[in-house]
């Protein structure tokens, strides 16, 4: 599914000082997998998983999902990709404050231009175990449940790839750790997983780890934890 070689990403400093946000960083995610991208703060995890997600280009290297190169894709064509393809879970949920539940899970229908399916909403809140929650608006709701509805706007338009950057970040270690297990079960639902923390008990969830380190890949290994055995089911 994710095919990436020799990719760099260089930013401006305000002065016009050049920094390499990533450097030579080449791996492959087939369909299926649960992976996560571990690093400390600024060495290139989230620049990374950006690029992933088609929210930016790399300055150079290439970036095939799922076959096509998308790495000199335009704004518009990126966004398409984004709509079509990827689910995101971010760190601060990015919900709609004065909507329900299941209007914040119906937007990406809107953004594609779609008649809302509104039963589809409720029934993905359900999954998450939200059902009795569809109602309420998003102010009404704890972080935990928050996260759970931003997971139902991800699999609102059945893409095949989820990105989760930091998505317990918010949450405490109960919420947390709930959170993780949904992720794992959609994975066991057959879902491509890719997953950027800092933290190594979040990571323990996935079957392999990315750990970048100075804006490379420094490590990538197979993990056969206790969690890492749940998800494969």
């Amino acid at each position: 599914m994710i095919e990436i070689e020799h990719l760099q990403k260089t930013y401006q400093r305000g002065d016009g000082t050049p920094v390499m946000a990533l450097q030579d960083v080449s791996c492959v995610i087939a369909d299926g997998e649960f992976v996560t991208i571990r690093g400390a703060s600024g060495t290139g995890k989230s620049t990374l998983m950006n690029i992933i997600g088609c929210l930016d280009t790399p300055t150079a290297g290439i970036y095939r999902l799922s076959g096509e190169d998308v790495s000199g894709y335009s704004d518009q064509q990126r966004s398409q990709i984004r709509n079509q393809r990827i689910g995101f879970i971010f760190q601060s949920f990015n919900l709609l404050a004065r909507t329900t539940a299941t209007e914040n899970v119906e937007l990406p229908s809107l953004y594609r231009g779609e008649a809302v399916d509104r039963d589809k909403a409720r029934a993905l809140l359900a999954r998450v175990g939200l059902a009795d929650r569809a109602d309420h608006f998003i102010s009404e709701l704890s972080g935990g449940e928050q996260q759970r509805v931003a997971i139902a706007r991800a699999l609102m338009n059945d893409p095949p790839l989820l990105l989760a950057d930091e998505p317990t970040g918010n949450l405490d270690s109960a919420a947390g750790a709930q959170i993780m297990e949904l992720l794992t079960e959609l994975h066991g639902e057959g879902r491509t997983i890719v997953l950027v923390t800092h933290d190594e008990e979040v990571a323990a969830y996935a079957r392999r780890e990315l750990l970048i380190r100075d804006g490379r890949i420094a490590t990538d290994r197979a993990q056969s934890t206790l969690h890492a055995v749940r998800s494969a089911g």
